[in-house]
């Protein structure tokens, strides 16, 4: 199925996991590699990329940055570069884990939609299940692999299942992250909050920092996108 944004078409037919909320919220919402650097050397990177929606995302709203995608189905890498993204068919454990490669290098923000179903019933489906599933990818192997590709005061952005929240943060901050914002989505106000947004620092050497928190609501009253949504996706949804 094809889906047009304002300046790009996303095709996603070859996909296990399809276009959705959760990855064009990721994609507005993320931050943006830290202003000090040289915007012509920033490096992004989209870990799970699918059909490379978030990336092609980032690659507007940072259209001079290296914006790279990684997954592990071959048909997704397929269609990612069909769709006009920079994607390898990698495990992100693997990826630039060889010390001889002089090639390797730092990532200033790491992006990914992970899999995030732990113990609930398996998909038949093998693209769809490793897609689902954090059996390809654990919390802790997404957070760890992170650390070790991002730069000094680099970025992980993630959208998780709300009920996520704590095991991530103790996760992260295990590996020395810390977190700079979250933003807790509901489907409708009258709901509990069903995703959550979170932005964590790599810049260890931070004594003082703000954390700031918000809330996101989907709907409005009338079952229609509510203003906030619009204004965050004004720049992607037609």
């Amino acid at each position: 199925m094809s889906f047009r944004f304002k300046q790009f078409f996303i095709e996603d037919s070859k996909c296990a996991m399809k276009v959705g909320t959760d990855g064009v919220l990721l994609g507005c919402w993320c931050p943006t590699p830290h202003l000090t650097l040289d915007i012509g050397h920033w490096r992004i990177l989209d870990v799970g990329t699918g059909s490379g929606l978030i990336a092609r995302m980032l690659m507007q709203r940072c259209p001079e940055a290296n914006v790279e995608g990684i997954d592990i189905d071959a048909a997704a890498i397929e269609q990612a570069c069909e769709n006009g993204v920079r994607a390898f068919q990698a495990r992100l454990q693997d990826w630039q884990n060889d010390k001889s490669q002089i090639t390797n290098y730092k990532y200033d923000l790491i992006v990914s939609n992970p899999p995030y179903f732990q113990n609930s019933l398996k998909n038949p489906d093998e693209g769809r299940k490793a897609a689902r599933h954090t059996d390809t990818l654990s919390y802790e192997e997404l957070v760890k692999h992170s650390a070790r590709l991002l730069s000094e005061g680099g970025q992980l952005a993630l959208i998780l299942p709300a009920e996520s929240e704590a095991e991530i943060r103790q996760i992260a901050g295990a590996e020395g992250f810390i977190l700079t914002h979250a933003t807790r989505v509901y489907s409708k106000e009258t709901k509990p909050a069903r995703r959550v947004l979170m932005s964590f620092s790599r810049d260890t050497g931070i004594s003082e920092y703000r954390y700031t928190e918000d809330t996101l609501v989907l709907e409005n009253e009338k079952g229609g996108r509510s203003a906030a949504y619009s204004e965050l996706t004004k720049d992607f949804y037609l």
